[in-house]
């Protein structure tokens, strides 16, 4: 019996037991491997796509401002390189101004009519005086979407803090002007025409909520299509790695396919968030006319 004991401890007649937990703590014993152990291990490896690891705030360069971090982060670069790319294009596409345009400047061109009549129909001639801001607006936004579709680079606007500063702004602005231009009378925009006096407290406070809102539904749009729009298409590329080459076809032309519609819904939500900015502007210019 001391034998068998020894023998049992010695190594000569291994636990089994012992051995599947070694196995299963990191493979020590290379018998049995925990799986949740390899697919984590293969998840840090990159085998296993994260599609929510492309949004990651990364620290580029630190900064510390009286305690504040107020790093230069890859969401902060590839702001500074759309705004080089809007500036590059319009510049380089306008310095020869022929008579005949060429590619470049028709391009230039047709965005900058595209835009005028934009606050043209929908503001009026009062609004031509903020066209350079809604032109600068649409450009930023078209532009931060449009890089987020080039591989290996950052969508911008697939965070909500980027969208909702925008959106924030467009409402401080827009309310300010109309209470320059029309005073405390831009109180009754919150007061619709013809509404019975029983029913005006209800809808007063209806109508100062909807204006109230108007910032989080214009942010949570952008953001909201372009994080999906992204997330998706890193699942779909992680299906066509994982599926190789025989069965990673189907995925990988569903991806073809959803690409050129991003890029559609990348100038939608430009379009949208440059449109309903002019909107909320000619509320502000005009009230209920």
């Amino acid at each position: 019996m001391a034998s068998e004991t020894n023998d049992v401890h010695g190594g000569v007649m291994a636990d089994p037991m012992a051995s599947e937990t070694n196995g299963a703590h990191g493979g020590e014993g290379g018998v049995i491997a925990d799986p949740m152990a390899v697919d984590a291990h293969g998840a840090e490896q990159g085998l296993i796509a994260d599609p929510m690891h492309q949004f990651e705030i990364k620290r580029q360069i630190e900064i510390d401002v009286f305690g504040i971090d107020a790093s230069f982060t890859n969401s902060s670069l590839f702001m500074v390189i759309a705004v080089v790319a809007i500036s590059a294009f319009l510049i380089l596409s306008m310095r020869g101004r022929a008579l005949v345009p060429g590619r470049m400047q028709s391009l230039a061109e047709l965005s900058y009519e595209f835009v005028a009549n934009m606050v043209r129909d929908n503001v009026g001639t009062a609004g031509q005086r903020y066209f350079p801001f809604i032109f600068t607006l649409f450009m930023f936004v078209l532009f931060c979407n449009m890089l987020g579709m080039i591989p290996y680079t950052f969508t911008v606007t697939s965070h909500i803090i980027v969208t909702f500063a925008l959106a924030l702004f467009i409402f401080l602005a827009v309310t300010v002007i109309g209470f320059v231009k029309h005073g405390a009378h831009f109180l009754k925009l919150f007061v619709p025409d013809g509404v019975p006096v029983v029913m005006l407290p209800l809808l007063v406070v209806i109508e100062v909520l909807s204006y109230l809102t108007r910032p989080v539904s214009l942010s949570v749009r952008l953001f909201a299509n372009m994080m999906a729009g992204h997330t998706m298409l890193k699942v779909f590329g992680s299906f066509v790695v994982a599926l190789g080459v025989i069965g990673g076809w189907a995925p990988l032309a569903f991806m073809v396919a959803f690409t050129g519609l991003e890029i559609l819904v990348a100038f939608l939500q430009a379009y949208v968030f440059a449109i309903l900015s002019c909107i909320y502007l000619s509320d502000a210019l005009h009230m209920h006319d």
